[in-house]
This record gives C-alpha cells, structure tokens and sequence, in this order.
C-alpha cells in the first residue's frame, strides 16, 4: 500500500471520487466490462448507483461484455434507459433478458472480439476494469482475466481501473501502467469464486472414457462445468500434460500441483500453462499469484486457430447442448432460444483438427430433462445454430462409450451415435435414420438388454511375439471395419472359415455378425492399431446351444498376422467367457485340411471327441 501512496501524489488527478470519474461517460457510450471472476464489482454497483443518483447523466449507454456470474444491475428495470447490454456470450445471468428482447447478443469466434475492438467495427468508450497493486515501477496486473481486458483496455477511450489488493499479479501480456489508465479507484474485495456441482455418476463415467483418449505429453484445452471437471479428475495418472486453454481451473492448477501438467513436452510456449482467463476460488488465485509457470494471453493469442494448429498433440474437450447423426452439434441455443454462444469452442476445436497429432473431443451427456429428451438427436432443433460442423470433430462421448466420426460417412457416423446414444432413444432414432436415408433400410437391431454393448468384456492382451491386442464384443457400427477385415482374407482362409467357395460378403452377411443377442451368442475381434488405425485381426465367434449347454465356436485371423498367437488368445477368451456363461464346452468343424485350427484346438487343453465326416472333422470339446 505504500507504493500506492507514492503514485497517489505522483498522479493525483488520476484517484478520483467515483463520481468524477463516471461523469467521463457520455449518452451513447459503449461501457467495456471485465470478464467473469476478474469483472469489477464496486465499478459496476458505483457506475449504476451514479446513474439513479443522476438519473440524466447518460442515457442509452451500451454495456459490453462476454461473461457475467450473476452481477448485472445495469439490466434493471429502474436504469432501463441508462444501459442496454450486448453480450458476446450468454450466461444464466443475462439469458432471460436476452430471450426476452431486453438484451443483445453478438455470435462470434471469441478470438476475433479483439479486432473489434482495434478495428473500431465495435468502438470502446470506457473500460470498467480491475487490477491488482502497482508493483514499484507502476505496473498492475489484470490478474485473472486478459482474455478480452486486454484489447478493451488498449483501445478505450477512457479506462477507469479498480484496484484491487485481493487480484492476483499473473505473468503474460496481462500488465497494465498506471499512467496509461485515466482513473484509478483503489477498493479491496474478494474476487468472484466459481463453482461447479461435484461431478455425478454420468459425468464421471463420460470423464473415464474422455481420459483414454488422452496421451501422455499432450497438450489440453478443457471446457468450464461438471464433465471438464470429472474429466480433469480422471486425468491424474498422465505424466508430461500442457495447458493452452481459453479457460483455467480449479482442476487445472491441481494437476500442476500434482505435477501431471508440466508443459514440458510442448511445441510452442515450452513449460508455459497458457490460458486467457481463470475461473476459480480463492486457493487457485492464491497459486496464479506471481507464478511464472502460468501465462495469461489474450484470446487473439490463445483462441487463435492457426495457433492452436501448431501444438502437437493439441487436445481440445468440450461440451455441447445437442448434436445430430451427421456430426452437426450446438453448443448455443436450444433451437430458437438462446443459451450461451459461440465462444472460443470453434476456435479449439477446428485448431486441434489441423494439429499435428491433433484430437477433437465433444462430450455430451446421452439425455437432457431427467432423461426425457434425448442430445442425440436425427436433425438439430429448428432455429438452433451450428456450432460446430461435421468436419470439426474427431470424437463424441456419452456414458456409453466413445464414438469416432473423423473421415467417416454418413452412414458411418449415424451408425456410431446411435451407438453412444441413450438406450431407450436408439430404436427412434434408427426410424429416423432409416426415414432420411442415412443407414441401410433393412438395418437390424436387438432393442433392450439383450442389445446393450458389454463393455466390461473388453480387455488387453499380449500375443506370444509380444503383439498387443484388444479383444472386445462386436459392435454394431462395427460393419466397416469388418468388411475390411473379410476383404483381406485369402481364398483359402475364407473358405477354410466358412467351408463354402462364396467369397463375398455384403451388408446382408455382415448383419449377422454385428447385430447379435449377447445373451445368446457373443462376437470378439481381436484388434490392433497400425498406425494410428484401428484394423481387425481376427475374429472369434460362438453361439449357445441352450439344450445342450454348449456352443459351436468358429475363428479366423488375418493371413498377415497368422502363428503370431491371434488365434489362441482369441480362442482363450472365448473359452473363458464360455465357462462364465456355464456351458460345458464347444462343438466345432474343421476341414480336415485346416491342420493350423486342429493344432490351436487340440493345444486348448480340451477333451476332443473327434468324428470324421465329408471333407470335415466334427469336434466336441469338453473344458477341463
């Protein structure tokens, strides 16, 4: 407090009355306020107390800004004709004024807010501001909130700048001189806290699939709300994670303290947690306090989309309101009514589409109002605004599993949503799609439990030549894959599988194997990745004879990668969840020229009753 003494009498004509200061602001003026947390609070009440003390002061003042938690008297009734708000995101806050006609809204990428500004396309007037102290040399931090400060404060007529002891001094483009604003009004209060509902069982669960997509050494950028937290939460064993967000956390500054995020491994801004705003409570303030290891930018820097592009491993998480089979999503308004906005989610993710290694990922709940509605949905709600295209995802996640759209056709793409989609909502939403033309006419489905992916059937192995393996149930948008898995299959193997010279295999054959009851029959394919794709290497297969409480098994593996030990652990698998299930064993035929299956059988440790028929071995093999 003594430095602020010093300028005080170095710059006296700049501590003002608040009064004398709002006597700045002219009829007509569009009023910057700061964002979120870092918004100006005793600014805001003294600006709208000083309006209905001089009720003819000003009129028609235009207030902008892209975030509010909640204080916005300036859209009461009694100063009506003072203020009109133009916001260029909606929060709970504003939401009703805008729907209402009381409120403007402004859709745009929040990256380009700032040119706005610099442009004059939307000219500053006054800046409301806050900062923390003046360090010795006169420069305040605009602490927890640069984002779009920034470019307001620099283009302002005039800025009138609450000076705050409770702001942190963040390190970045954040500093402001105190010679450079036109009024200083020093007056300490805590700073907005925000918080979120603890995580619930859906997001937790949305949360745990979104961090297997996650690799070590990547770069994140994690949205505001209970999935970014759970999310965040289940992020805690990587190593080597980078920031370059718009939006800084909680869940962020403990995964710094937790050592989990050290930006070591990023391409630009190399041990820098880069974010454009903090939302937070007062223990994350405290750790941004004069901590270098944390850069606040201005979103023309961080939302920047050809910024973004430039990070490796670049991972953008973020949520939406609804999205259809195509891919299209909204993430700004519920049909005709306006919900939040655009903000800086187009701008993350289209840049982590053109990243190197770049992913991604838009998480949303299956269901909304109690389960009543589905998000997923066969066309976006009339009136509602695309966020996001069907080129800008990568991913989409539900509580039921992750669904991949990138370079998937329509088809495709309809296939994996319905798939992720709440259980009740598939059987309408297969009606819808078969009506628009979007999946096969006679695309089959098994409603109910008997229907239901499960999950928890999936597992890792290792081949004996140390190949890794998923062995997981076939799903039913698994169609493409295995088309391209039977389509690589000699001659041979096809007909040493199928014991019929027929060689191809259209969407009617394929149905059958991916359209199944789990109950009473069950499909594994053994998977692996090359090169970052995911391709079948074979395929086990069994159906339950309930009479006799066995099961007739069949498998084929890829010709590639054959006596690599494909075939035994998918043998070992189907045999272990065979015995789960209690059945006694397997029947099974063989050509009798298919030594590599008798061998894989007879090393099962089986007890084989073998009877030669036409050209064919039928087996029965009893578990030990």
């Amino acid at each position: 407090m003594e430095t602020l003494d010093r300028f005080r009498k170095e710059y006296p004509e700049k501590f003002v009355p608040p009064d004398v200061a709002f006597s700045r602001i002219h009829r007509g003026d569009r009023i910057f306020i700061g964002t979120g947390c870092g918004q100006p609070q005793y600014l805001v009440d003294a600006m709208v107390e000083f309006v209905k003390t001089n009720p003819k002061a000003f009129f028609d003042a235009e207030v902008v800004h892209v975030w509010t938690l909640g204080l916005t008297p300036y859209l009461r009734e009694e100063v009506k004709r003072n203020f009109r708000l133009d916001s260029f995101f909606i929060g709970s806050p504003t939401r009703a004024a805008v729907n209402q006609g009381e409120a403007d809204y402004t859709a745009i990428f929040l990256s380009q807010v700032p040119q706005l500004f610099r442009r004059g396309v939307v000219p500053i007037d006054v800046a409301l501001i806050q900062t923390s102290l003046p360090d010795e040399h006169g420069y305040m931090s605009l602490g927890v909130s640069v984002d779009i400060v920034r470019a307001a404060t620099d283009c302002a007529r005039t800025v009138i700048c609450q000076v705050n002891q409770s702001m942190p001094r963040t390190h970045g483009d954040s500093f402001v001189h105190l010679r450079d604003a036109d009024f200083v009004l020093p007056h300490d209060e805590p700073l907005l806290e925000y918080e979120t509902s603890a995580p619930d069982g859906i997001a937790d669960r949305i949360g745990g699939y979104v961090a297997r997509l996650v690799q070590d050494g990547a770069t994140i950028q994690v949205g505001y709300g209970r999935i970014p937290d759970a999310i965040l939460s289940h992020l805690s064993g990587k190593t080597h994670l980078g920031v370059h967000t718009e939006l800084l956390t909680d869940g962020i500054v403990e995964l710094m303290k937790a050592g989990v995020i050290d930006n070591t491994r990023k391409s630009i801004d190399q041990n820098k947690t880069v974010a454009a705003f903090c939302m937070g409570r007062q223990p994350t303030y405290e750790f941004l306090s004069d901590n270098p290891s944390v850069s606040f930018r201005p979103v023309d820097y961080t939302n920047n989309p050809a910024v973004i592009a430039r990070v490796e491993k670049m991972t953008a998480i973020n949520t939406a309101l609804e999205i259809d089979l195509t891919g299209q999503a909204t993430a700004e308004s519920l049909g005709n009514e306006f919900y939040s906005g655009i903000g800086g989610q187009a701008d993350f993710m289209r840049g982590a589409v053109l990243a190197p290694e770049g992913k991604s990922i838009l998480c949303i709940e299956s269901t909304a109002r109690f389960g009543e509605v589905s998000r997923i949905v066969p066309s976006l709600s009339s009136g509602a605004g695309v966020t996001l295209t069907r080129g800008d995802l990568h991913y989409v996640v539900t509580e039921y599993g992750i669904a991949y759209l990138h370079g998937k056709n329509m088809r495709e793409r309809a296939m994996e949503l319905m798939r992720v989609a709440h259980p009740k909502f598939r059987p309408w939403l297969l009606r819808e799609a078969k009506a628009r033309n979007l999946v096969y006419r006679d695309q089959a489905y098994v409603p109910g439990k008997r229907g239901e992916y499960p999950e928890h059937l999936e597992t890792y192995r290792t081949t004996k030549l140390d190949q890794e393996v998923l062995l997981r149930p076939v799903r039913i948008s698994d169609e493409p894959l295995l088309k391209d898995f039977f389509y690589a299959l000699s001659d041979q193997s096809i007909y040493q599988r199928f014991i019929s010279s027929r060689k191809d295999m259209p969407h009617e054959r394929l149905q059958e194997f991916v359209v199944i009851d789990y109950t009473s029959e069950m499909v594994i394919l053994a998977v692996m990745t090359v090169d970052e794709r995911e391709i079948v290497a074979g395929v086990g297969q069994y159906g339950i004879d309930a009479q006799t409480h066995t099961a007739e098994v069949a498998l084929v593996v890829r010709d590639d990668v054959q006596k690599r030990g494909v075939g035994t652990e998918l043998l070992n698998y189907l045999t272990l969840l065979a015995r789960k299930e209690g059945l006694l064993g397997f029947t099974a035929e063989v050509l009798i020229e298919n030594r590599p299956m008798m061998r894989l059988f007879e090393r099962a440790g089986f007890s084989i009753d073998k009877k030669r028929g036409a050209g064919v071995y039928e087996l029965k093999m009893l578990f030990g």
